[in-house]
């Protein structure tokens, strides 16, 4: 062999060694004699975050910091998101020149630094490059390693990741912008569509963009705070927004050292999100995220109307203005939003006044413009004095006091109304609006009680309240005792057919309604309109047979229109119902506090003498197992709905599971309790028997197992135990019944001796999964996401909870192409009766709502 084929040989096995060598991180910095290349890393001085090259399923190979100690590697920054190298392995060193260079494996320069700018930046034999304890990665020309000596660092260029101690916004001087840009998908670094970043002009306000489209906005910043993000606060972060000449950004910081946190753009769910490393469950938690309801999507109700998720409809126009098409905004299509009733006064006339709009996140102020030496009533005369002046309002309220002065001479876009002082907008009217609102406003505090009459109702309603708690425990412990007597007897009346109209209204609030007050709690905690037992009579005629739409474990279910074409589907609790006041409260209470695209909505409730009713946005399509089930009407869902179907229930299931304000546990996950609105958007329904989880409790047990035999899991049918993982068992079996159009109970393979679950496992080991797919789909389907969908659910219904996937990495796996997923093991089947789905869980008429409460022991 000739010296020059020796060289090449030892040259080969040189870099082979260095790249399949394992990683061994013995310092957090590089200078002009070290480098790092292949599985070699930089690890920060206390072991948080580590620097090197990574891979994600696709082949090919970045340079990135991740935390250290988290399994998974959760990246949060990376340097050459545009080039990915091919030729491996990579190098990364500190050139003569001044910058940091990542060269592939032909020495050709793949990403760089840019290089230094001023003087005392020059790169010196003294420069290295320091990986810091906050993630910081910073090239300094003296050695330092901190950020006042900086020639260049990491944080000045953020990916999909705003770490604490970032910021967001722009340096004017420098001419940067700190953005953050999601991840093209899953596995894909490259810059994605989501991009939140600050709007320079005026006052400060951040928007969350989808590609050149605006859909979320902060809220403008007032000093305090950013209007449209009223919790910004909390005891475990401080957060500042700076607005100076130089710069403008958004930056925050831990209480707690030992807090990991991460604020990121999740392109996957289109949203921002603040997620905490929970130690104990092992996972990252979603800590906050906009955006949060409707009201958050960008002027959700057009040039100047406001939106209030505590009123029905959520739009309003601002007063002395009207909806600019009543049809359209009959229809809930709000977006060309509102037009003024009457005209303003000539200009520069004095015959325009101003309106206060209280609790207000204030209008889009990118093109507002800002006076910070003016008070109010100079900011009012400057309105009144610019023809085009719309709106005024304070600048900076910091320490509940008005500074300065902000004008919109624009259309007052994305405006909304909180329950909690935010800020006070002055809308700019003619002056004979502005006294007929005033007259109208000193009318209604006229028919209020006074003070002293008002002092004196509550001392006489506190001896009433007293009084009747008396007689209230008394009466109580009378019908115990009477209960017990009867527990046995048979009764012949029958509530249910008994016209309410024939019922001798009571003259007072009866024993059983204070009863349900007491065990309700307060009304207004509930947030939610109470309807009188009038309207919901007129609305269903008495009602009536023709109204009845189905017949469930709650009672029955009528259709109703509550004017103005809002459509909603009543349930009235039965008198028989195997769901009582426990669960009725329980479903308003969880419901009431819930917002998702994917979760029914729940309109209102109605509690009179022995009345109890929810009332629901009517779903046209009904539910899903009316579809999936029935031989005629499956052959309407192609595999287009059906997935979509799929995907809309796993992000209902994980806005339940990890980012609702509360941790809810469905209990009762099934076909007939997905809704289907008009255009087959699905939505779980029916939350009697839902769990709420504390914010570190992760599994919980019962006594009495309440569900329907085929969903429920092992542990949770045999032993009582559930968690996020007997739910995401239950959404598996659903997904197998959506695919093959088969129900889980009832199915069985006489030549396998086989159930569903156990069918669907057999044909994927043997490599036959495509056999599972509904045949009245007529062969028309995504091979690839059909498999994928099986696979998915095949891991769900796995036999031990643990190796049950989070819905956050189920809604991953269903919605990206590349995902890298792990062979599911055989499926765990819960013991239950034989008999059919019927028998263990209440029979649906063709309803829009089923009940789910069954005894399962």
């Amino acid at each position: 062999m000739g010296a020059r084929a020796l060289c090449l040989l030892l040259a080969i096995v040189v870099a082979a060694s260095s790249f399949f060598s394992p990683s061994v991180a013995t310092t957090d910095t590089i200078d002009l004699t070290t480098s790092i290349t292949g599985n070699q890393t930089l690890v920060s001085d206390g072991g948080v975050f580590t620097l090197g090259f990574f891979s994600p399923p696709g082949g090919r190979t970045y340079l990135g910091i991740w935390y250290t100690s988290i399994p998974g590697q959760t990246v949060v920054w990376v340097a050459n998101r545009n080039a990915p190298l091919v030729s491996v392995p990579g190098v990364l060193k500190l050139a003569p020149g001044g910058r940091l260079v990542i060269v592939d494996r032909r020495n050709s320069t793949v990403w760089s630094s840019p290089a230094p700018t001023t003087k005392n930046q020059i790169i010196t034999t003294r420069a290295s490059a320091k990986l810091r304890d906050d993630g910081n990665f910073l090239l300094s020309a003296d050695g330092s390693g901190t950020p006042q000596s900086a020639a260049w660092q990491s944080f000045d260029y953020p990916t999909d990741t705003l770490l604490p101690g970032m910021k967001l916004g722009m340096d004017f001087k420098r001419r940067l912008s700190w953005n953050i840009t999601s991840w093209r998908s899953a596995t894909d670094p490259s810059p994605g569509p989501f991009t939140f970043k600050l709007v320079p002009g005026g006052l400060p306000e951040f928007f969350l963009f989808n590609g050149p489209k605006m859909i979320y906005a902060s809220g403008p910043f007032n000093g305090a705070g950013l209007t449209g993000v009223p919790n910004l606060s909390s005891e475990d972060f401080v957060f500042t927004v700076v607005a100076t000449a130089d710069e403008t950004y958004y930056s925050y910081a831990v209480t707690d050292a030992k807090l990991l946190s991460r604020f990121v753009v999740n392109g996957d769910a289109q949203r921002l999100q603040r997620y905490v490393w929970s130690p104990d469950a092992g996972t990252w938690s979603s800590f906050w995220y906009y955006p949060t309801d409707p009201c958050d999507n960008y002027a959700m109700c057009g040039p100047f109307g406001y939106c209030d998720t505590t009123a029905s409809p959520l739009c309003s126009c601002l007063p002395g203005f009207e909806p600019r098409s009543e049809k359209q905004w009959g229809l809930r299509d709000t977006t060309a939003g509102c037009v003024r009733t009457t005209n303003l006064t000539t200009c520069p006339g004095t015959g325009d006044g101003f309106w206060p709009m209280n609790r207000m996140k204030l209008p889009q102020a990118t093109n507002a413009t800002v006076y910070p030496g003016m008070d109010l009533d100079q900011c009012r005369q400057l309105c009144l004095r610019n023809c085009s002046c719309t709106a005024y309002s304070a600048a900076n309220v910091s320490g509940g006091v008005s500074r300065g002065c902000v004008i919109w001479a624009v259309d007052l876009l994305d405006m909304r109304q909180y329950p909690e002082v935010v800020q006070d907008v002055y809308i700019r009217l003619p002056q004979s609006e502005v006294d007929a609102l005033t007259a109208a406003a000193a009318a209604a505090a006229h028919r209020r009680p006074s003070r002293k009459v008002l002092i004196a109702g509550v001392a006489a309603a506190a001896g009433v309240l007293l009084l009747l708690a008396i007689v209230c425990c008394c009466c109580w412990r009378n019908r115990a005792l009477k209960k017990l007597q009867t527990k046995t007897a048979p009764t012949s009346r029958n509530d249910d057919v008994l016209p309410l109209r024939a019922r001798k209204p009571p003259l007072g609030p009866s024993r059983n309604q204070r009863l349900e007050e007491d065990q309700m709690g307060n009304d207004k905690d509930l947030d939610l309109p109470f309807l009188d037992l009038d309207v919901i009579l007129d609305a269903t005629d008495n009602f009536s047979a023709d109204c009845k739409i189905g017949q469930g474990g709650f009672g029955s279910v009528y259709m109703a229109n509550l004017g103005e074409g809002q459509e909603v589907a009543i349930k009235r609790l039965s008198k028989k119902s195997v769901q009582g006041i426990g669960e009725f409260k329980n479903e308003v209470k969880l419901i009431a506090k819930l917002q998702h695209r994917n979760l029914v909505r729940l309109v209102g409730c109605c509690i009179d003498g022995d009345e109890r009713m929810l009332v629901y946005e009517f779903m046209h399509n009904n539910s899903l197992d009316t579809f999936i089930f029935d031989e005629e009407k499956r052959k309407l869902l192609e595999w287009k709905n059906r997935f979509e179907i799929i995907l809309g229930i796993a992000r209902g299931l994980l806005y339940l599971h990890e980012d609702s304000r509360v941790r809810i546990i469905h209990r009762d996950m099934k076909a007939s309790n997905v809704l289907l609105d008009k255009n087959m958007i699905p939505k779980i329904s029916d939350f009697g028997i839902a769990r709420m989880f504390g914010g570190d409790q992760t599994t919980q047990h019962t006594m009495k197992v309440i569900g329907t035999y085929g969903y429920m899991s092992p542990e949770y049918a045999m032993d009582g135990v559930f968690s996020m993982k007997s739910d995401i068992y239950s959404f598996g079996v659903l997904v197998i019944e959506i695919i093959t159009g088969k129900r889980n109970r009832g199915f069985y393979d006489d030549e396998l001796d086989l159930n569903l679950l156990g069918y669907a496992w057999t044909l994927w080991k043997e490599g036959r999964g495509v056999d599972l797919v509904d045949e009245a789909m007529g062969g028309t389907f995504d091979y690839n996401v059909v498999l994928r969908c099986i696979q998915v659910a095949l891991l769900c219904v796995q036999v031990h909870p643990r190796s049950r996937p989070l819905m956050s990495s189920v809604v991953m796996m269903l919605s990206s192409e590349n995902a890298t997923m792990p062979e599911p093991n055989e499926p765990g089947v819960n013991i239950g009766k034989s008999s059919s789905d019927t028998d263990s869980s209440l029979t649906n008429t063709g309803t829009n709502f089923t009940g789910t409460a069954i005894d399962a022991r």
